[in-house]
Parts: structure tokens; sequence; C-alpha cells
């Protein structure tokens, strides 16, 4: 038997659902616009010790944009959740500058698409800032793991996990 997924909490949904996704994406819109001026200041700010804003050329227009995106330190990388469509302008191994603290940074990035290790960098990411599972609606299973299969065609559709590995001499 199939449930209606208007009775299930969020939390087992299976997928975020198309007008929660549309929704999020016009909240995003509207607050993106004073985010970029707040994250883009020559200065730390208490935003910019979860988000940074990524500098990228769209692949088709050639414009350029600023993103704002959360990130997570790894270690001498960042971690970035990469579901929006600003990741398909990014290639492997390409230089981007992120505004990162109030300072430009190089980095390059590297779209993770393997099922494990994105489940992996997901886990990395959910203990440094709890508040991401918000934004990366997949199901976990009784004992609190992401589901296979929801992750999976997840993967399949383009989410990635971006891996920003910072110049030499630069640090999160």
């Amino acid at each position: 038997m199939v449930e209606d997924r208007r009775t299930m909490p969020d939390r087992e949904a299976p997928v975020m659902t198309a007008r929660r996704r549309r929704r999020q994406a016009a909240v995003f819109r509207v607050v993106n616009v004073p985010m970029r001026l707040v994250l883009g200041l020559p200065f730390r700010t208490p935003l910019s010790r979860q988000l940074m804003l990524v500098h990228h050329v769209g692949r088709t227009t050639g414009r350029h944009y600023r993103q704002p995106v959360s990130y997570v330190a790894d270690g001498a990388d960042l971690l970035t959740p990469g579901g929006g469509r600003w990741t398909k302008n990014l290639r492997d191994g390409v230089p981007v500058v992120l505004h990162l603290q109030g300072r430009d940074v190089t980095a390059r990035p590297e779209l993770v698409a393997d099922v494990d290790e994105v489940d992996r960098l997901l886990g990395v990411m959910a203990r440094a800032n709890p508040r991401l599972e918000r934004f990366v609606p997949l199901p976990r299973d009784a004992d609190g793991r992401l589901e296979r299969g929801p992750l999976t065609g997840a993967v399949q559709h383009g989410f990635r996990v971006v891996r920003w590995h910072l110049e030499a001499g630069t640090s999160p």
C-alpha cells in the first residue's frame, strides 16, 4: 500500500515535493540578494562562518554569477552540498574564486558523484552543521543513516557534494 505524502511527516517523505522545491527556490531568490551584499563585505561577519560566495561564469551565457552557498571545513578542504543548477557551471579542477570570510581565495572544485563518498561527506557536513539537513532533504532509516535508494537517485539526477581544494597557503 502506498502512503499519501501529505500525511507523512517531512523527515519521512521519500523526496522533496515539487511544490516545496519551488517554494524553497523562490525564498532563496529573494534571500540571496541581501546575502550577496553581506557575504561580499571585505571583513568577516557572523554569517561568513557557514556561508561563502562562489564566483562562477555561466557555461552558455558567459555571465558572471555570485552564488551564496553553505560550507563546512573538512581538514584543508571545504565541503558544499551541490544540489542547485549552479554546480553545472563548475568543472573539476578548473579554478574558481570564493569570497570566504571577507577575502577572495582561489579553489579547485571536485564534484563528488560516488554514492558512498557522497554519503560519507554528507555525514561530515551534518555533524558540523546540523541545520544543513533542512536543505538536503534525504530520508533516513531507523538508525539515522541516509537511505541508499533515494541517495542513489539524487546522485543520478545530478546531486553532488563539491569538495573545494583551496590554493596552497590558504586556510578556511
